[in-house]
């Protein structure tokens, strides 16, 4: 991302702990948590500053039928 890039959309993945940015000219950068309270407290970050326009959640990961 460029120092003059606007953030335009962060996807929560609970699933993996992860945070997916994207920026307003296309680029994007993933912030991996190692931890479940370092995921919470970026949670709680991004929910405080972010419009809730631009914080997005993941859909959670169901195993079909077939691969059970």
């Amino acid at each position: 991302m460029h120092e003059d890039d606007y953030l335009s959309r962060v996807v929560v993945d609970t699933s993996s702990r992860k945070f997916n940015l994207y920026s307003e000219s296309g680029d994007q950068k993933v912030i991996e948590c190692d931890s479940i309270d370092e995921f919470m407290g970026v949670l709680e970050f991004c929910r405080e500053i972010l419009d809730d326009d631009v914080l997005a959640y993941a859909g959670p990961l169901v195993a079909s039928e077939n691969s059970l």
